[in-house]
């Protein structure tokens, strides 16, 4: 969405933001002063969002701290074309669908947190070390590689300033919530600045006994080697004792009434026993040489180190000629990974007869290491669970039959990228042109066994080569309008193989013909943007619904729709910001069930519209609030129902009590609303998140 009161400014070498002071009577641009060596995520080059031929959006720190976002879902709530709250429940992972297409990976600084595609170990970052979220829409792997079609969101590290700037924050909560985090920057020595930012939370999970509680530590320095040479030094350490599983709930009592009725939001289908928790560390270097006024080198290095652990269970649905009794099945994951990341930019800008060049090139590498252990206690050793009178105590570690079923799976994966781009300006017209070649290999080690006796043990190699391109561009009529047209490709490794052929799965590859209009008023007080596009996503892998495990690859989607957003400052004391998305997803092939061609995939919502507003009503008082509606998805692939459409309002505000302390609050899902997130099928479902409410003080010197 446009954000008001902001204007891009060029790249520059301070790394500082200028912040702005809200009055009634005055009323100042914020101007976003790039850190060294920032390039934007939809280029990787210093072209703004305002200028790329793309749907590209900036979500920065002052709209995350009015939202309160604790994490990416919640700070794309008022974005566009996604669904960012599928497993609303859910703080495992970050899980949403952009233009009809799901993606569980964020990228961090450029690079893709590592994710092995099959198990539950994601790396998260939390958005408190988050500078900026920035999303790109449709398929961007003539520079990323390893991207869904829907498009990508990136988060920006907040790195060391040379001016001086401390902040703690305290905020308490519904939900038992306790945080107190810190952030400070400033110099150390003439060429030498640090950061350190720390947090510690503390909540119930919104499922009945269960539990968020995160440590957040992430140190970096900066060091100005030279004039022209600056590293940055950055460690990031998250430790996530408790988290909230993805346990599922049966559509009957969450979508259908049942015989008691229907379930609360904080309906639960797990046990005490239930648990995850996760532990990430990654120390990464990044290098920005200024070799001339016409070269520059970017280079990033980054390791993860991250393991998981988890107790959970699913379920096969409720027991026969009941509408109650809920079959589960309990098992464990123990998982870890390490993982090696860089990506090497060099960028060469020229001029030719009226046309200038920024040439980039660059060489991406990523290798991957995980593992997992899997254990099953099967249905006959997992007590039932009645829904109406549940008992969450039901489990017995010492007697859990965990052995029933094993697996153990040894995941390498690499992936090398190429790429070339070259953005041409003829006056008016920008013109972006990119072409990337992937060699993506994974082998993977599978072992399975059931009542320690192993019956299936093989190995599996997916090898894949694929090129991806882009070629886009955007004219500028130097009245505010901005149209832009553009076709990009994109590709997905898959892990695992064709049970017919027994063949290695092959990437799934798609393709995007978007088309839009940009519009930025000459005093900025109005901005907006309108996009449609069309994409195609192929090689989908498909499986009989009776036996999961039988999987090929035949599938095909297509996803179609529109995009419009625009924000408007009314006056010196308001500002607005509206959208609407409309996508039109449609499953177009599937070998084992022809029944669902035609239909829309689940968990894709086809209507989103949102409102937000900021009212300054002094110089020291701001209040805002939001209303966000979601329509038209599907309880399943088959298209047997469609969710009921849900309508929230977000409110909150801040009040300056001097120039150093500041009082927010905020409320989410002001009324309380039970509704369901979204469903897989009949038998897995999720509630949206409950009504949130926080305060923080905050102190700034």
């Amino acid at each position: 969405m446009g954000i008001s009161h902001t204007a891009y400014a060029a790249e520059a070498s301070t790394g500082t933001q200028v912040d702005q002071t809200t009055s009634p009577s005055t009323t100042l641009d914020t101007i976003v002063v790039y850190a060294d060596g920032y390039r934007s995520t939809g280029t990787k080059t210093a072209l703004n969002p305002n200028e790329a031929p793309m749907s590209y959006t900036r979500i920065d720190q002052e709209l995350l701290q009015k939202r309160q976002a604790d994490s990416v879902n919640a700070a794309l709530r008022y974005e566009p074309g996604i669904s960012s709250e599928s497993r609303g429940t859910v703080s495992v992972f970050d899980e949403y669908n952009i233009r009809g297409f799901k993606t569980y990976s964020n990228f961090y600084e450029g690079l893709r947190l590592p994710y092995d595609g099959a198990w539950n170990l994601m790396p998260q970052v939390d958005v408190y070390a988050t500078e900026a979220v920035e999303v790109v829409k449709g398929s961007a792997s003539s520079l990323y590689g390893y991207a869904s079609p829907g498009g990508m969101v990136n988060q920006i590290a907040k790195t060391p300033k040379s001016i001086p700037e401390h902040e703690v924050q305290l905020r308490l909560g519904n939900q038992n919530l306790k945080e107190v985090a810190v952030d400070s920057t400033g110099p150390i020595a003439d060429n030498l600045d640090y950061r350190f930012v720390a947090l510690k939370r503390q909540k119930d999970g919104q499922m009945q006994t269960t539990e968020e509680e995160r440590l957040l530590i992430n140190p970096s320095l900066k060091w100005q080697a030279t004039d022209n040479v600056s590293v940055l030094a950055n460690i990031y350490y998250q430790d996530d004792p408790e988290m909230v599983p993805s346990t599922p709930l049966p559509a009957v009592g969450t979508v259908y009434n049942a015989s008691y009725g229907k379930l609360d939001s904080y309906a639960y289908a797990g046990d005490e026993w239930n648990k995850f928790s996760k532990e990430v560390f990654m120390p990464s270097v990044t290098v920005n040489w200024d070799i001339n006024d016409q070269l520059t080198f970017k280079h990033i290095l980054r390791y993860t180190d991250a393991e998981a652990q988890q107790r959970n269970m699913y379920n096969s649905g409720l027991v026969s000629g009941s509408d109650k009794i809920l079959n589960r099945i309990a098992y464990t994951t123990d998982e870890s990974m390490s993982n090696w990341s860089t990506d090497n930019q060099l960028a060469y800008k020229f001029d030719t007869a009226n046309t200038s060049h920024n040439l980039l090139f660059g060489i991406e590498y990523q290798e991957t290491d995980s593992a997992a252990t899997y254990y099953d206690a099967g249905a006959a050793g997992t007590p039932n669970l009645d829904l109406s009178n549940p008992d969450f105590s039901q489990i017995n570690k010492a007697t859990l039959p965990l052995d029933t079923y094993r697996q153990d799976e040894d995941i390498e994966q690499s992936q090398l990228g190429l790429y070339v781009q070259d953005e041409m300006q003829w006056q008016d017209l920008t013109v972006v042109a990119g072409l990337r070649h992937d060699k993506f290999e994974s082998i993977t080690e599978q072992t399975k066994a059931a009542q320690g006796a192993v019956y299936d043990a093989q190995t599996i190699d997916n090898d894949a080569s694929e090129t991806s391109g882009r070629l886009a561009a955007i004219y500028d009529f130097n009245n505010g309008l901005s149209p832009f047209v553009s076709y990009s490709e994109s590709f997905q490794p898959v892990v695992g193989s064709n049970f017919i052929t027994n063949e290695p799965f092959k990437p799934t590859t798609a393709d995007q013909l978007e088309a839009g209009i940009k519009y930025l008023s000459p005093d900025r007080a109005t901005q907006g943007t309108l996009a449609v596009f069309d994409i195609t996503q192929k090689n989908v892998v498909v499986a009989d619904e009776i036996n999961y495990r039988s999987q090929t690859q035949t599938g095909e989607i297509t996803s179609k729709g529109f995009e419009v957003s625009a924000s408007h400052m009314l006056n010196d004391w308001v500002d607005v910001a509206a959208s609407y998305s409309y996508t039109d997803a449609e499953i177009t092939e599937d070998e084992f069930n022809p029944d669902v061609v035609g239909n829309t995939p689940a968990q894709t919502a086809k209507h989103k519209a949102t409102l937000w507003a900021d009212y300054y009503a002094t110089d020291k008082l701001t209040l805002n609030a939001g209303v966000r509606y979601e329509g038209g998805m599907q309880l399943d692939k088959q298209n047997s129902d469609e969710l009921p459409s849900v309508t929230l309002v977000d409110v909150g505000g801040s009040y300056q009590i001097n120039p150093m302390l500041t009082l927010g609050a905020s409320v989410n899902n002001l009324f309380d609303k039970t509704y369901v997130g979204a469903c897989y099928d009949v038998n897995n479902c999720w509630m949206g998140p409950e009504r949130e409410m926080s305060v923080s003080l905050k102190a700034r010197f």
